[in-house]
């Protein structure tokens, strides 16, 4: 079958924009599809990354679900990880955007350079260990002795009582960054004859603009913003390991990444690892399919 002269004048169209998007796509298969798809693999084996694997069926998930009792702590303390700090965090990142944006520009980047730091700073744990800290030495231990609240020092971090909120604070301060830096963004690409259209439709308040205007016009920047708090809120291990250490006292901040971590690399049952890694992939997937759909309600 002959190549038309109008197929031929569209592939010779689009071939710069191939072109251009060609080495992207080649490191995302190279850095993220081939893991995937080798950890789905790896996980049907018993390879301890000496030996060749060995095929063992679904022995792996059977162990996980059946007799694996710190899997089930992990996966209980991921999902409250991923409620809690991925809703509130996409929301207080939309909040915090809205406001500074109804700022002058001067401020405006003033702002959001601040609130942008937690992402820029990266390993800044140093600074909460002190603040934490289980003397009397610590920041929060001596402001509430010194007010009377406290009549000796707490372990805050070693105590399974206070240091899940901790960490989902840190979490928080940490992983608004870039869902706030996007939303910025979006609300500043939102057409601005947009609102003069809808007030002559007859919107009269901020709040249905916000609701018929902005969150429709920055549908796609809001999907974005989710699935980076996606990632975030269930990606959470380097904060916990730091602060907490592993483990965590009887596993009260341990998380699949963490316990993965664990498992692979101290333990080198890498077989087990990727069933672990499969599992947490599935967990973000249906997660952001869930999330796509509100936003897509939201925008019709």
């Amino acid at each position: 079958m002959k190549m038309t002269t109008k197929t031929r004048n569209i592939l010779q169209e689009w071939i710069p924009y191939y072109t251009m998007v060609l080495p992207f796509f080649i490191v995302f298969v190279i850095l993220t599809v081939l893991p995937v798809i080798t950890s789905i693999i790896f996980s049907f084996t018993d390879f301890d990354m000496v030996s060749a694997p060995k095929f063992n069926g679904v022995d792996n998930y059977a162990r996980m679900i059946l007799n694996d009792e710190i899997f089930s702590i992990t996966v209980k303390n991921t999902v409250v990880f991923a409620i809690i700090t991925g809703p509130l965090g996409f929301l207080l990142a939309f909040v915090l955007a809205w406001f500074i944006n109804e700022f002058s520009p001067m401020v405006r980047t003033i702002l959001s350079f601040l609130f942008y730091c937690p992402a820029l700073v990266g390993n800044a744990y140093f600074v909460w260990q002190t603040a934490f800290s289980s003397d009397s030495y610590g920041y929060v231990n001596s402001l509430l002795m010194s007010i009377g609240i406290l009549t000796e020092p707490i372990s805050w971090l070693k105590n399974a009582t206070y240091v899940m909120p901790i960490i989902i604070a840190v979490q928080l301060w940490q992983s608004m960054g870039v869902s706030f830096l996007s939303n910025i963004s979006g609300l500043q690409n939102v057409n601005g004859e947009m609102y003069e259209a809808g007030a002559i439709d007859g919107i009269r308040n901020r709040w249905q603009e916000l609701w018929y205007i902005t969150l429709p016009a920055m549908q796609h920047m809001l999907l974005f913003s989710a699935v980076m708090q996606i990632a975030s809120a269930f990606s959470v291990s380097a904060i916990a390991i730091e602060l907490a250490g592993y483990p965590s006292v009887n596993y009260a901040v341990d998380t699949i990444v963490s316990y993965m971590h664990d498992v692979g690399t101290v333990k080198y049952e890498m077989g087990y690892a990727s069933a672990l890694a499969v599992v947490l992939f599935v967990m973000m997937a249906v997660t952001r399919a869930v999330i796509k759909k509100a936003i897509d309600s939201v925008g019709r």
